[in-house]
């Protein structure tokens, strides 16, 4: 099943006891870990389709669903159990209806599911006319080529979940050693644990492409020690070499164009590269912004981030779509064609965030919409 940006294996966890072999083992051998290619298994060698999600009826009177996020590794024989995934939590409840644990409703129905990594209790609200899952759905989003079901997610007080604060250090702004010099970054745990720094403190743009980031090695070396000296400050590694692959995400952000769409431009990395997508708790965005940190610092006192949203755009180039407008069309092409100067090929959209800053049926500050397609 695809959740958002990401393509997600669906298991159940009975399916998964295998004699002899843990549950990790299991699933390396069917992703082909290690290998860069996964070759041999149902991994697609990128951070964003080696991803398992683990489902169960719940066992507690609080929700409807436990599901439980595994991150594969690509090259190593590991399997990251730290963090939730938003993308994968996306095809929890559409799975649950299909398999018949949650009675649809005749219009839409809502799902009560429990992410057992973070223990985050997540409404998810799912069309269903007539009692029925629309199959594929019509919803569409950047950074994909076809359409899915539309699935409401709101996450119920997603603050500290995995360090047990929103600043789990204590301060909104914290001092990082880049490359030997030090650079301000928030870290923060909302949703996901995650570093933010400024983009152009460690002198890029927040323009930069997949290639541009991942052909750097030594920048890349520098972000992850950066990632690594913040897992320990975070509580979440005793020591730099304990720190997980997956946790804490990073974030490079930049300043958008003031003709582009978005008040941010977004670099995420994962698992040792710029991930192809945003991830989606981009609640981290609105409440690093409203503390001043390095977010806030690229938007003026007019933007969106003053009020309820923040918009924020990635790395991807945006395909045109046969769902697009002429104008649209046009536009896309622009912005991917080589010639094009780079500082505007690269100003792409592949994901927008939209972050609530209201209460929404006392689930807190969070609402993220999903394409999920059913396969």
């Amino acid at each position: 099943m695809r959740g958002g940006t990401s393509k997600c294996w669906v298991f159940e966890w009975d399916h998964l006891q295998v004699p002899g072999k843990s549950v990790d083992e299991v699933l390396l051998r069917l992703f082909g870990s290690p290998d860069n290619r996964q070759i041999d298994g149902v991994g697609g060698g990128t951070s964003t389709t080696s991803k398992a999600v683990i489902l169960s009826r719940s066992v507690s009177d609080e929700a409807d669903v436990d599901y439980t996020f595994a991150q594969v590794a690509i090259d190593e024989q590991k399997v990251d159990w730290g963090s939730n995934c938003g993308n994968c939590s996306a095809v929890v409840a559409p799975y649950a209806i299909e398999r018949g644990w949650v009675v649809p409703g005749q219009e839409t129905t809502s799902v009560r599911t429990l992410n057992t990594n973070t223990d985050q209790l997540i409404l998810q609200k799912v069309p269903t006319p007539e009692g029925k899952l629309q199959d594929p759905g019509t919803q569409m989003i950047p950074g994909v080529p076809f359409p899915g079901l539309s699935v409401g997610m709101g996450f119920l007080d997603p603050a500290g979940r995995t360090t047990g604060k929103l600043f789990p250090t204590g301060e909104p702004v914290e001092k990082v050693t880049f490359d030997g010099r030090e650079v301000p970054a928030t870290l923060i745990d909302a949703g996901a644990p995650l570093i933010i720094l400024d983009a152009e403190s460690i002198g890029l743009t927040g323009n930069e492409t997949a290639a541009d980031i991942d052909s750097q090695a030594a920048l890349l070396v520098h972000l992850d020690d950066v990632r690594r000296d913040a897992a320990v400050r975070m509580g979440l590694a005793a020591t730099r070499a304990d720190a997980a692959r997956a946790i804490p995400k990073l974030a490079l952000v930049g300043k958008a164009a003031p003709e582009d769409e978005a008040e941010l431009n977004v670099r995420m990395l994962s698992m040792g590269r710029l991930h192809p997508a945003m991830l989606s708790p981009g609640y981290h965005r609105k409440r690093s912004a409203d503390h001043g940190r390095p977010a806030r610092r690229h938007c003026g006192p007019g933007s969106a981030l003053n009020g309820s949203f923040v918009r924020a755009h990635h790395a991807h180039p945006r395909r045109p779509s046969p769902d697009m407008g002429r104008n649209q069309r046009r536009r896309a092409r622009r912005r991917n064609h080589p010639k094009r100067p780079p500082h505007r090929g690269r100003r792409t959209a592949a994901s927008r965030v939209l972050v609530s800053g209201t209460q929404n049926n006392s689930l807190s500050s969070y609402r993220h919409w999903s394409g999920v397609a059913l396969r």
